[in-house]
C-alpha cells in the first residue's frame, strides 16, 4: 500500500510503497483511511519538536486525524464490523488504568500511543488501531469531510467545554487563529455557549471564514488587535480566550485580551508564556492547558456534526500531493483543514 512516511527530521515526508498492516491481537481494528487531516503539529513532528520527549524510530507514517471504513477486524472487536464506517480517537489507551476508566484517555498511564507520532499513522490507505479508539459513524457519512474532527475538532471542543461555566449570557470570548481548528472553535462556542465571539486572526480570508462560522466581530491582527478586543468588551477584556496559535506574540496578547477574572485556554503550542506573578494575582487570571479531548468529547462533537452545528472547511488533497498539502499549510494558503484522501471513493 502507499504511505506518506518521515525518513529523518527536517526532511520532507515520501510517498513510499509498504506492507500492509495485519491483525495481531484480539481487539485490533485496521481502518481504510478515507479522509487524513493534516495538522500543524504534523510539521512539528517532521522537524523533530517531540524528538527528545517521545522517542520513536523511523521512518514513520505520519498523520493522527482518521476517518474511514473497517477493513479487518480481531476477534474481540464486537461494535464495529468490517465495511462500518468510523472515525478514530487519536490516543490508543489500554481502557484499564484509572485515568482511562475515568474516560481521560490522554492521561493514560501507558503513555501516549498515538498513530502518526509513536506509530504508523492515517497517511495511508490503512491504519492499525484498537476497538477502544473507533467510534461508529452514520454511513452517510463521507469520511474526508469528518477526518479533522478527530484532533482539530477534538481539541477545540475540549477547549471549549472546559470554557462552557464560565460564558454566561452577556460574556465574551476571543478565538485567536481561524485555521483548521480555530473555525471549529468558534462553531462549537455558538453551539454550547451564548457568548458574543470575537474572532482574530491578521488573514483576511480566515476572518471571511470566522463570520461564516459564526464569530459576531472579527478583528484583523495589524498591531492594534488587543486595543480593538478591549473596545469592543467597553473596556473591560474577554471572560474568555481560545488560543489556536500559541507562539508569537499571540500568547502576550491574548493576556492583553483577558478581563479580570478571566480564563486563558492555550491549545496551540510552540511558544513560551511568560506573565507577572503580580498580574496574574492581582487580575486572577486563569491558564488552562489542553491536548486532544477525551471519547466522550469526541462522541458529543460527532453529534453536533450529525447536528449540522459544526462542519469542518476542508480541502481535499489525494495522497500522492502529500507534499503539495504541507507546502500549502506552511505557506497560509489553506482556508480551514487540509484533508488527505487515501482511499476515497472506496
Amino acid at each position: 500500500m502507499k504511505a506518506v512516511r518521515l525518513h529523518a527530521y527536517k526532511a520532507p515526508p515520501t510517498v513510499d510503497t509498504v506492507a500492509e498492516p495485519e491483525i495481531t491481537g484480539p481487539s485490533d481494528v485496521l481502518v481504510r483511511v478515507g479522509g487524513a487531516g493534516l495538522c500543524r503539529t504534523d510539521l512539528h513532528i517532521r522537524d523533530g519538536w517531540f524528538a527528545g520527549a517521545v522517542p520513536v524510530d523511523l521512518p514513520l507514517t505520519l498523520g493522527h486525524e482518521t476517518a474511514g471504513w473497517v477493513h479487518a477486524v480481531g476477534s474481540a472487536v464486537e461494535h464495529v464490523a468490517v465495511g462500518d464506517t468510523v472515525i478514530c480517537h487519536p490516543n490508543i489507551s489500554c481502557g484499564l488504568c484509572q485515568a482511562c476508566r475515568a474516560g481521560q484517555d490522554m492521561r493514560c498511564a501507558e503513555g501516549l500511543n498515538f498513530p502518526g507520532l509513536t506509530r504508523d499513522g492515517g497517511f495511508a490507505e490503512l491504519v492499525k488501531t484498537s476497538a477502544r479508539a473507533v467510534l461508529p459513524l452514520d454511513p452517510r457519512v463521507e469520511p474526508a469531510d469528518v477526518a479533522a474532527l478527530a484532533d482539530a475538532g477534538l481539541a477545540a471542543y475540549h477547549a471549549v467545554r472546559k470554557a462552557v461555566p464560565v460564558l454566561q449570557p452577556g460574556g465574551r470570548a476571543v478565538v485567536i487563529g481561524v485555521g483548521g481548528l480555530g473555525h471549529i472553535g468558534i462553531q462549537c462556542l455558538g453551539a454550547l455557549t451564548p457568548a458574543e465571539i470575537i474572532a482574530v486572526d491578521r488573514n483576511s480570508e480566515a476572518l471571511k471564514l470566522a463570520e461564516h462560522c459564526g464569530a459576531h466581530h472579527t478583528v484583523r491582527a495589524d498591531g492594534r488587535h488587543v486595543d480593538r478586543v478591549r473596545q469592543l468588551t467597553d473596556g473591560a477584556g474577554a471572560e474568555v480566550v481560545v488560543d489556536f496559535v500559541g507562539e508569537g506574540d499571540a500568547i502576550q496578547d491574548a493576556l492583553g485580551m483577558l478581563a479580570t477574572g478571566g480564563r486563558y485556554y492555550v491549545v496551540g503550542d510552540g511558544g513560551t508564556l511568560s506573565i507577572p506573578t503580580l498580574q496574574l494575582v492581582l487580575g486572577e487570571l486563569e491558564i488552562v492547558g489542553n491536548a486532544v479531548g477525551t471519547a466522550d468529547d469526541l462522541a458529543a462533537l460527532v453529534r453536533l456534526a450529525m447536528a449540522g452545528q459544526v462542519t469542518v472547511r476542508t480541502a481535499l488533497y489525494p495522497l500522492d500531493a502529500a507534499g503539495d498539502a504541507i507546502a500549502d499549510l506552511e505557506h497560509g494558503r489553506v482556508r480551514g483543514r487540509a484533508t488527505l484522501t487515501p482511499s476515497a471513493g472506496v
